[in-house]
Formats: structure tokens, C-alpha cells, sequence
């Protein structure tokens, strides 16, 4: 968000935010002072209006997106270290990273 020439969103595309993201065209974070974390719906816990269970959604997706990265950045250690490649080059990094990964799971 803060590189000079902003983040390029497509129109039919979403990044999902944290709650530190403000609600703007392509940007969906969570809905503040509604219930959030998955411990919070545990047992029978179950979501009681459409803003819980959006963040429930919302919240089960990121900690699957943080478990898809964590495992790349376990077999791929080039992705756990500080990035001193250019930005261009660290996209294509953790793509190739994916496709390797796939395919060995294949």
C-alpha cells in the first residue's frame, strides 16, 4: 500500500486484509468489534450473525493462507530468509516455489 504508485487490485480480484486495512475497493478486512479469532467459535460457539460468520470465514482462510506459506518457507529456505532480490524476482521465486512444491507432492 505504500509503494509510489499504489497496489494495483484487479477489478475482479480481493486481497484479504487484517484489521488494520481500512474497507476500500479490493481490500476485505474484518469487521472490528465482532467476534474474530477461530478459538472464539469453538465447541458450540457457533457464529449468530452474518458479520460472525464472515469473520469466521475470513479468519479460517488466513490461517490457511499462514499454513500454506509457513510449509513453503519449511521445504524452501530461500523464502525464510530477508529478500535481497528484486521484487520482481522474489514474485517469480515464490511461484516457482509452488509449482516445485506441487509437483513433488504430484
Amino acid at each position: 500500500m505504500s509503494r509510489p504508485d499504489g497496489i494495483n487490485i484487479p477489478d475482479d480480484k480481493f486481497y484479504l486484509g487484517d484489521a488494520g486495512y481500512a474497507c476500500r475497493s479490493g481490500i476485505l478486512p474484518p469487521f472490528r468489534k465482532i467476534r474474530y479469532h477461530l478459538n472464539e467459535f469453538s465447541g458450540r460457539n457457533y457464529p449468530r450473525t452474518a458479520q460472525e460468520l464472515f469473520n469466521l470465514r475470513h479468519s479460517s482462510l488466513r490461517v490457511t493462507v499462514e499454513m500454506a506459506f509457513g510449509a513453503l518457507k519449511n521445504r524452501f529456505k530461500i523464502l525464510d530468509q530477508k529478500p535481497f532480490h528484486p521484487y520482481s524476482t522474489q514474485v517469480q521465486l515464490v511461484l516457482a516455489c509452488c509449482i516445485l512444491h506441487n509437483w513433488i507432492l504430484q
